[in-house]
């Protein structure tokens, strides 16, 4: 058996090297997808009834993974645009592009498997493959105190929207 914190750090070091060969510009972009799956999940769970009343548990575990695996996936789909491909602006020739690259994807896996593991623990790991750690062993409590620093934790209201003020900024800027 394989416990949660290991696999955890594994997804944020396989994250990091996807990164260091995909670049720092296509890495950004999913970078603001999970920014924007956060928002997106908080404005459903704050502002729409049927969500914020009905919908707790397994039920409302599965809706925010299905939408942050979404938003993720598209954002990992990213557009070949020719006019900023000519620039040579996001080439990944230097040492320092695949590093910004492999912290940007670490990043990535961080807030990716943070936050569904976030959710798996507020839903009380309904999946039957995954079991919670034994209340009390050193294993529950490094997943406790990794708890506190996970995306979903720190990234709440009133945070994910400068976050995203932050994220469209960059793009605008950058990007465009």
């Amino acid at each position: 058996m394989v416990s949660l914190n290991v696999l955890f750090w594994f997804f944020v070091i396989l994250f990091g090297v996807i990164g260091s060969m995909r670049g720092w510009a296509k890495e950004i972009l999913v970078t603001f997808a999970v920014i924007l799956a956060l928002f997106f999940l908080t404005l459903l769970e704050r502002f729409v009834p049927f969500i914020r009343d009905s919908l707790t548990g397994e039920p409302l575990f599965w809706l925010r993974t299905g939408i942050l695996s979404a938003l993720v996936f598209f954002g990992y789909q990213s557009p070949n645009i020719p006019r900023l491909a000519a620039t040579n602006r996001f080439a990944r020739e230097r040492l320092q592009d695949t590093l910004l690259g492999l912290f940007l994807g670490a990043a990535n896996g961080f807030l990716f498997f943070g936050t569904i593991w976030f959710y798996l623990d507020e839903a009380k790991y309904p999946a039957s493959i995954i079991t919670a750690p034994v209340p009390g062993s050193p294993s529950a409590l490094a997943i406790e105190q990794l708890m506190s620093i996970l995306p979903p934790h720190w990234l709440g209201t009133p945070a994910i929207y400068f976050a995203v003020a932050i994220a469209f900024a960059f793009v605008l800027v950058v990007f465009i």
